[in-house]
Parts: C-alpha cells; structure tokens; sequence
C-alpha cells in the first residue's frame, strides 16, 4: 500500500501540472536524497584510491592520549584488483565489436552509419561504467544541425523519477552537474521539454543564461519537439544496480592492508630493539640518542642491554594472501590467468571451466545491457523516420555479443575439420585464424577461378 503522504514523485507531478513553484522545493529534496556513495567508491577502486591511501596509524602518548604517527613507517600499497575484474568483464564481453543486425531482410546499413563509429568505443565505456557504479545513463539528442548524437551521462549526475504503479516507466529525469567554477547545473527532463536551473546561493532558480527555457527536446528551424520519451536510457549493471566491488571490497581492502603491514615491517626489520634492564635515565629518546651516538647507555650494576630483531612469518603471510586472491577471483567472478591447474594447453572443456564465473556475471550484464540497446534504437528509429531515412522496427534490430573467450584452437579446427555437414562459410566463420569470414571467402573464389582442371584439358588434347 502507499503511504497516505503523497511521495514526491507525485508532488512533482502535480507542480509541474500546475506550473507551482514548489517545483524548486521538490527538486531540491530530489537531488538531497541521491546518494552516490557507493558509485564514487567504485570509481576510486578502479584508479587505485583504496581506503589504504587514506590510512593512519596512531600512536599513544605518556597521558594515554592517541595522536597522529607521522614518524612511524606507514607504506599504502593499493592494489588494482577492482580494476583488474572490471577490465577482464569489460574486454571479455565487447572487446569485440557488437554485431548489430536484423530479424527481417531489412538493410540496416543507415542504422549503423547514424550509430558511426564511436558506438563502438561506447560501448565499452558504459560496462566500465556501469561495474563501477551499477549504473549508468545515455542520452540520445539530435545536435543543432539535426544530425542524431548520443552522449553518457554519468550516474552520479542523474536521478531517474519512475511512476508509482510498475517503476519501469521513465517519466521524469533530473541531471545534476557542476562546471568547472562551481556553478551547480540543473535540467528537469519529461517526455516533450526541458526545464534548466541552477542553484544560486543555495536556492534553485530558473537559468537565466538560458534565453528560451524550457525548451523542447529538439528542434526543426523553429519548429520545437519533443520525443514522447525522456531521452535517457539506463544501462544497469544486475537486478539490484549495484557495482561489482559491492562483492569484494573487503576481500581487497584486507589484502592492501596485509601487504601494506609486512611491507613496513620488512623496512622495519633492519632497526634493532634495544632491550635496556636497569637503565638509570628515566627519559626514553635519550637512551636512543646515547646509543647511536655513543653506543651504549647508563645501567646499574644488575643491567644490560640486549638487542632483539624481529622475525616475519613469510610462508604464513604468503598462504594468506594467497587465500585472499583467490577469494578475489571467486567472489569477483574473475579468471585467475595464473592458475596451474590446467597445464601450459588445456582443453576447450577445461577453458570453459575456468571462465564459468566470468561468463555467468557477464550473461547478468549482457541482458541488461540488451534492454537497454534496444530502448535506445527506439530513438535511432524514430529519428530515422522523423528524418525520411527509412522506417524501421526497433525491435526488429538484434545485437550480438561477441565474447572473447580463449579456445583451444587445435581442437577447434579438428572439430571444424569433422563436421561435413556445415557450410564452408559456418566453418570460416568459427575458425580461429579467420578474422574476416566474407573476406576469406572471396580469397577462396579467386583461388578457385585461377585454378586449372587437368582432367578437361587432357580430354580436349585427345579429340
């Protein structure tokens, strides 16, 4: 049941319906209530900015009173672990281009000229992205030249605003940036215009560097339209829209941690503990000063002085931090590329093994992902039909994914090699040392046209 309260998706609703001020209100608890947490946590793991970096250690004074260590020895070693899994996920799944096509025999070739090549570069960006912060958006528009654009709008800028009823229908969108000297930057997006403001002295005002405001979504001389849509179509990571470090965070935190403590302790090591029994001085620094500068100290007649080194438990450290990755590996659905488990050739099932859990959490992304592919050809479609460029289906456009898994490639050509019953052109198209299988094919018809038949010409000699 809903709350009695009207929840502020309604109020919104109903300020914009009744043009209220109370839009600014409403607008600013929005964007109050977006919390980017754990997104700019997942960007800082990426580019190595673990918790580590931020590490202090203390000490305790005669008073007990706990201070700040600057002398101690505090290395910050952070490891790439997250960007390793991400960077694994990111190339497994659209290292290869994503093959777009069709379900009908429709030429798309104006599809994929309007897409150009950047889409290709996209792609990969919105995975990283979307590992990173479970999220992330694109914005389809058509620029002031009427040429169709698209752009990522990071996740940490957008507040998508869904209906009460089913929360799959986009009905508002709020994106918050900031320029380079401060200014806070507001648009309220619905499905025909867009509303700029910005903040100014901690209030939100309408942009008044913005001479039409709002303004449609696009326009055609003067001539303004809207898409019927709000032009952002979301990218999402699973089901949950969280990032992958979500899974793993403390397995690395606890990994820097271990290697960051035995790598001071190993430049701790080669001082020596100086163990003083009957030491007549009561000031501590002053016995180290004595030592290193005189080489020895004051003691009673029953004192000594004794030097102790400290020992680092190298194999039990080792063990655990071997633990550890493989924890990282597995929770992380990542492949261990340095297992020895699988010898220097292992087979095509053995292979499959090892990227199970890679593929399992790239299938999750890949679903996701598709929705959102095909959402964003609504827009490539309607621009096309808006533009007289051909009327196409959105759904009728697929996409494959082309994942780059390793192969034992002597297996496969033997397979290859044992299946009569493909077409020669299946089999190019699976051969590991064919990149381009039309290319080969035409190759193999030149081949064959230059070819002579013996036989016919021994024939003809004899007539």
């Amino acid at each position: 049941m809903y709350p009695n309260e009207p929840t502020h998706t309604e109020e919104l609703i109903q300020a914009i319906e009744e043009n209220s001020p109370r839009i600014t209100d409403i607008l600013k608890a929005y964007i109050d209530e977006h919390d980017t947490t754990d997104m700019l946590e997942g960007i800082k793991y990426y580019y190595k900015e673990n918790d580590i970096t931020e590490r202090i250690i203390y000490k305790y004074d005669n008073d007990g009173v706990k201070h700040p260590d600057y002398e101690a020895t505090n290395n910050k070693l952070a490891s790439g672990w997250h960007k390793l899994l991400v960077d694994q996920k990111t190339s497994y799944l659209v290292g290869d281009p994503v093959t777009i096509g069709s379900k009908t025999d429709q030429d798309i070739e104006v599809i994929l000229d309007t897409l150009g090549d950047e889409f290709d570069d996209t792609l990969p960006e919105l995975v990283t992205a979307a590992s990173n912060k479970g999220v992330e958006w694109l914005h389809p528009y058509i620029d002031e030249e009427g040429n169709f654009d698209y752009i990522i709008i990071p996740a940490q800028e957008f507040i998508p605003i869904y209906d009460n009823t089913k929360r799959k229908n986009l009905i508002n969108g709020i994106r918050v940036y900031e320029l380079d000297d401060g200014t806070l930057k507001i648009e309220l997006w619905d499905t025909e215009m867009v509303t700029f403001y910005e903040m100014v002295h901690g209030n939100i005002e309408l942009d008044a560097s913005i001479e039409v405001n709002p303004q449609s979504h696009w326009y055609k001389g003067e001539n303004g339209f809207g898409w019927g849509k709000v032009p952002f179509v979301e990218f999402a990571n699973n089901s949950k829209k969280v990032g992958d470090l979500t899974f793993y965070k403390d397995f690395i935190d606890a990994y820097d941690n271990l290697t960051s403590d035995t790598t001071n302790t190993l430049e701790d090591i080669q001082e020596i503990f100086y163990v003083l029994r009957g030491y007549s001085g009561t000031d501590m620094d002053q016995a180290v000063t004595n030592l290193k500068r005189y080489k020895g100290a004051a003691v009673d007649a029953e004192g000594g002085i004794e030097t102790v080194k400290a020992e680092v438990p190298v194999d039990s450290i080792e063990k655990f931090l071997d633990r550890i990755v493989g924890d990282i590996y597995q929770f992380g659905q990542g492949v261990n590329t340095n297992t020895d488990k699988f010898g220097n050739s292992p087979s095509g099932i053995a292979l499959k093994f090892l990227f199970s859990l890679l593929d399992m959490k790239a299938n999750v992304l890949e679903r996701k992902f598709a929705k959102g592919l095909r959402q964003f050809m609504w827009f490539v479609c309607e621009y096309l039909g808006e533009t007289n460029q051909g009327n196409f289906d959105h759904k009728d456009i697929t996409f494959t994914f082309n994942k780059a898994m390793l192969m034992n490639e002597a297996e496969q050509v033997d397979m290859l090699m044992k299946s009569p019953e493909l077409s020669v052109r299946t089999k190019m198209e699976n051969h590991p040392m064919v990149t381009d299988a039309q290319v080969e094919m035409a190759r193999r018809e030149e081949e064959n046209e230059g070819m002579i038949d013996l036989d016919n010409e021994e024939v003809e000699e004899d007539e």
